[in-house]
């Protein structure tokens, strides 16, 4: 594919969608750590309903931390891997408290040095909450840019850094929200 019909194609979805949102919910960065740290092998649907009793409990990282791994279990149990995600929220919140001053970094090696927290974590962070023109590639984006040759690779670091080489400055924040929301609900998995 040209970048003229990749430009089309980016000025078609924002026309769609000039602001395009995740679907998780979430108020402060750490909500969204913490959503995006549950979300992996899990729907946003079934994030939101644990994140949505959890956070008017506690939603700062000493009042999870408080809760410790079994109190937390009790709101998060409706996810898959609850059990490790439990304990790495908890030594997350350990980390952010003693090293952060309680808050989420803004950088990258920071991020990634917390457990559970990858590179595709680390990208959904700093491009959703501190808008950092990073593009997370999920399943579905892998899915949309390989099927519609858009930004081809044989796994997602390499569409990652395609899509980073060939997506117009313009379009970087917004481009992972549109191609995720692209691929749950138009270009789906057959």
């Amino acid at each position: 594919m040209n970048n003229q019909k990749r430009v089309q194609i980016l000025e078609r979805l924002r026309a769609e969608n000039p602001h395009p949102q995740t679907e998780l919910n979430w108020s402060t960065p750490f909500e969204l750590l913490i959503a995006v740290l549950l979300s992996a092998q899990a729907t946003d649907v079934s994030v939101n309903k644990a994140t949505d009793k959890l956070y008017p409990i506690a939603n700062t990282p000493q009042a999870i931390f408080d809760l410790g791994v079994d109190g937390l279990k009790t709101y998060i149990k409706t996810i898959g891997l609850f059990n490790t995600k439990a304990e790495n929220v908890i030594k997350t919140c350990r980390i952010l408290l003693d090293q952060h001053n309680g808050e989420v970094p803004e950088d990258r090696q920071a991020l990634e040095a917390l457990p559970g927290v990858g590179r595709k974590t680390a990208n959904v962070v700093l491009n959703t909450a501190f808008g950092w023109p990073t593009i997370a590639v999920d399943t579905h984006i892998f899915r949309v840019c390989n099927r519609t040759k858009f930004a081809e690779g044989k796994n997602v670091d390499q569409v990652e850094q395609k899509l980073l080489k060939v997506v117009p400055a313009e379009f970087k924040v917004d481009v992972h929200h549109w191609l995720i929301l692209h691929g749950r609900y138009t270009c789906i998995a057959r």
